[in-house]
């Protein structure tokens, strides 16, 4: 059986979308494409969101009223549905913030702790 190449990119983990999203949208209100561009700008190219993943994303933060949405017509005269951060949203990314933040200071208590055998 043929191994997978090696991917370039990382995988998100299971419920760290909804984080980076959040945070996406804390520097100023988006439409899902410049959401996508701006994850995979500010991550150095290393995340990339995919429609599939996105857009189903939104909408469950959207029915979470972590964000709101409204069609603008952009400045290419297409219509675009811009996503924006509600106060609740914002409440919602500092607790994820914070439990991100014990996360990985758990994972990193796990990688740095010495083997018994370094000990």
């Amino acid at each position: 059986m043929p191994k997978s190449p090696p991917t370039s990119r990382l995988e998100l983990l299971q419920g760290t979308l909804d984080l980076i999203i959040l945070q996406t949208l804390r520097w100023g209100p988006l439409h899902g494409y410049g959401i996508a561009q701006m994850i995979r700008a500010a991550s150095r190219h290393a995340l990339r969101v995919d429609a599939g993943s996105l857009y189903p994303a939104l909408h469950r933060l959207e029915r979470q009223r972590a964000i709101r949405a409204a069609w603008q017509t952009s400045d290419r005269n297409q219509r675009v549905r811009i996503y924006r951060l509600t106060a609740k949203g914002r409440r919602q990314l500092a607790a994820e913030r914070t439990r991100w933040g014990r996360l990985t200071e758990a994972i990193a208590a796990i990688l740095t702790r010495p083997a018994e055998s370094d000990a």
